[in-house]
């Protein structure tokens, strides 16, 4: 009777055990495409724990621990724009967007330095890169060089990001600066380009104008030059010859008297 009592609270306390274990220690599973850290928040262990870990299922503590996940697929940031001075103090404007992406194994030291999610770092750290990168290069440049260069500037600006981007696990795919111009250097080239249409646009009626009047020179020489050869084929001649294939038998009549042929002076 007692041994039987005595296996039965035995039973019953490993099933509490077994709870008891399920109750302190839970699951996720990392979805694909993401990288998942495990982050102590009690004890001498506190702060983010060495291993990485991957895409799976772990196993963690909810009262002593949390699990992270960052993603590693690109994304992309669409910034609001931004102006910045040129070395000269020309004020331009900069609508960057930029995509991106995490390094692998990069996150612990992400969330160590920074204890913030991707998202809220995208919106604060990552923009604060973006806008230094391009303070820090359009004070190399004048107006005049910038737009001499622009794809210079933007090499410069994008290898500046890059940088600041891999120190702290990230990899800059891609950078638009959609950067606009002063608008008084628009009106510039506006002007500018239209002058250059007109100055087209007079140069082709000019040539058309000089077609023209070549064609009628031509006309004209080739006019002057049928009449000279008609001139000097029509000798006295030729006409009477002329005359005679088209005589009809009848002696013409020249004055008062018949005359086969008259003079042709």
């Amino acid at each position: 009777m007692h041994l039987s009592l005595f296996k039965i609270v035995k039973k019953f306390t490993l099933i509490i055990a077994a709870l008891f274990s399920l109750f302190l220690y839970s699951c996720t599973r990392i979805d694909a495409g993401h990288e998942g850290i495990r982050v102590k928040q009690y004890g001498s262990d506190k702060g983010v724990q060495d291993v990485v870990l991957v895409t799976g299922r772990v196993w963690y503590n909810p009262f002593t621990e949390d699990v992270y996940q960052s993603p590693l697929y690109m994304q992309t940031a669409d910034y609001e724009a931004f102006t910045v001075n040129a070395k000269d103090g020309s004020v331009f404007t900069v609508d960057p967007t930029i995509s991106f992406r995490v390094q692998a194994g990069k996150s612990p030291h992400i969330f160590t330095k920074y204890r913030k999610d991707i998202p809220e770092i995208t919106k604060t750290t990552l923009l604060n890169y973006v806008k230094d990168a391009f303070r820090i290069q359009m004070n190399k440049y004048t107006t005049d060089e910038l737009i001499s260069n622009r794809q210079q500037f933007e090499n410069d600006v994008q290898h500046t990001l890059d940088s600041s981007f891999k120190a702290d696990g990230f990899l800059l795919e891609q950078l638009t600066s959609g950067l606009g111009y002063p608008e008084s250097i628009v009106r510039a080239i506006n002007a500018k380009n239209e002058a250059v249409q007109q100055a087209m646009q007079v140069e082709n009626e000019l040539r058309v104008a000089e077609a023209q009047a070549r064609k009628k020179i031509v006309e004209a020489e080739a006019d002057a030059k049928a009449n000279e050869l008609r001139q000097r084929t029509l000798s006295p001649l030729l006409i009477q010859q002329q005359f005679i294939e088209k005589w009809d038998g009848k002696t013409p009549l020249y004055g008062n008297s018949p005359t086969f042929f008259k003079n042709v002076q």
